[in-house]
């Protein structure tokens, strides 16, 4: 369960030529680790932790492919400690407890220090982790733990509070292609320049790695034994998937989208679904991807259909709890439900239509008894004087002048005949009648939804000057 990673050059140089290219790639230094720099830049935390030599405890957690295996070697070579591997996968109890113990000998006989890396700590279960609480409280090793999940979902309180949290970023496209490059120039770990890789080709294997450098490696690695030089249609039979023209940074990036996002206005869930994949298959940011999905809730369904919005943003929060590949499922469901889901604009036009009434200038002054009222004075310039409580009217609404003077009137939302929206509309037509004064609610219309049946008299100016007395007034009967 456990191994000693740090061989003389003897047994580096052997293990090396059997290992995989993207074992044989892994940086040796912090300045060959490409991308993450806002650790490994100057003054950055990881930097100054291992130039450092402090005997703190971290936890990297990012996705697949960014470096958290090479960080921890690299953690334990530059600091010239003794370094061990755990697998959360398949380590138990028992395992954990004979690396501390072997630790502690080390730590006592001779003073050095051990790394201990847990890969997928995620996995282990809340008496595995306890098992871990002493030896990094105690400073008998330097744990590195390495996770996909979020840490503060999977991994226990008292353990994380000890050690430091580091977040890595997927590789950027460039990131990727310096890797590739890299691996291709290598005299001694790499190709050694005895392949080429045509230019498409590159952009596929690029794409291909969704910002993972194992998995661009790995597929160069398998392209490279079929030729000296690696076309598209050779890397494509390599790795057995086809290259979807797909420009993240250029039209395909904005025509699919805006195709994805059309067909899910368009109520078309299987077009919206390709689409999904689509991007999906080609790298697309899965973040670009929910945040469309949040806006298009609003923006093409709003009210018809509101647990739209709430699936979409679950599905957002789900792809940063759990991250891809898995995400996929949580947003084809979104994208499922909006397309299925009766389709209003009518929020997106109400907001339009309010900010261009601002734009225009039409505000006004706030009316006298909605200002603020809670400071000594307000009372006596008239602040808040003669406002109606709406709790204290039947059905919770009165008759009442709550929008500046220029805009009296104005109907920003107009619901539609679909979905939620259709009772919606019936509700805020029987509110506009109360609020103008052309119907006032009895308790019955209240209880049976508040649709108001009786339209008797609107308020006089004396009731209105008065609202304490019209609160003591009979309601009328219809």
């Amino acid at each position: 369960m456990t191994g000693e990673t740090l061989f003389d050059a003897g047994e580096r140089a052997a293990a090396e030529r059997i290992a995989p290219l993207a074992v044989r790639m892994r940086p040796r230094t912090l300045d060959e680790v490409v991308g993450q720099q806002h650790l490994l830049g100057p003054n950055a935390p990881l930097r100054r932790l291992i130039e450092g030599d402090a005997p703190l405890s971290i936890f990297l957690w990012g996705p697949p492919g960014t470096g958290k295996t090479t960080l921890a070697m690299l953690i334990a070579r530059s600091t010239q400690r003794r370094f061990r591997e755990l697998s959360a996968v398949t380590a138990g109890v028992k395992d954990v407890r004979a690396v501390v113990d072997e630790a502690k000998r080390a730590l006592g006989e001779t003073g050095a220090q051990t790394v201990l890396f847990v890969d997928e700590v995620h996995r282990f279960s809340k008496t595995q982790q306890d098992a871990l609480l002493p030896s990094v409280e105690n400073r008998w090793v330097t744990l590195v733990a390495a996770t996909t999940e979020n840490p503060f979902f999977s991994v226990i309180s008292p353990l994380l509070s000890r050690s430091l949290l580091l977040t890595l970023e997927p590789l950027t496209d460039d990131d990727v292609r310096t890797v590739v490059r890299r691996a291709l120039a290598d005299p001694e770990r790499g190709l050694g320049g005895r392949v080429t890789l045509a230019e498409d080709a590159e952009e596929h294997l690029v794409r291909l790695s969704g910002g993972d450098a194992r998995r661009s490696l790995t597929a160069l690695e398998a392209a490279a034994g079929a030729a000296d030089h690696i076309t598209l249609e050779l890397l494509e039979q390599a790795v057995d998937k086809a290259a979807v023209r797909y420009d993240r940074d250029g039209d395909q990036h904005y025509d699919v989208i805006s195709a994805f996002i059309k067909s899910i206005r368009g109520s078309d869930v299987d077009a919206a679904m390709h689409y999904f994949a689509r991007m999906v298959e080609a790298g697309e940011d899965p973040r670009f991807i929910a945040r469309r999905l949040v806006v298009s809730a609003s923006e093409d369904i709003g009210m018809a259909d509101p647990s739209a919005l709430q699936s979409a943003v679950a599905a957002a929060q789900a792809l940063e709890l759990i991250g891809m590949p898995e995400a996929r499922i949580n947003l084809a469901q979104a994208v499922i439900h909006l397309a299925m889901a009766p389709k209003s604009n009518a929020v997106y036009a109400a907001v339009d239509a309010a900010l261009a009434d601002v734009r225009a200038g039409r505000t006004g002054s706030v009316p006298p008894y909605l200002r603020d009222s809670h400071y000594p004075g307000a009372k006596k310039i008239g602040h808040g004087n003669a406002y109606r409580y709406p709790h204290d009217f039947p059905g919770r609404v009165v008759a009442q002048q709550y929008a500046p003077d220029p805009v009296v009137g104005r109907e920003y939302y107009s619901p539609s005949d679909l979905g939620v929206e259709r009772v919606v509309g019936e509700r805020l037509a029987g509110l506009r009648e109360v609020l103008r004064g052309a119907r006032r609610v009895v308790p019955e219309d209240a209880a049976s939804g508040f649709r108001p049946r009786c339209t008797p008299a609107p308020p006089t100016a004396e009731e209105l000057a008065n609202p304490d007395e019209q609160e003591q007034k009979e309601q009328p009967s219809c």
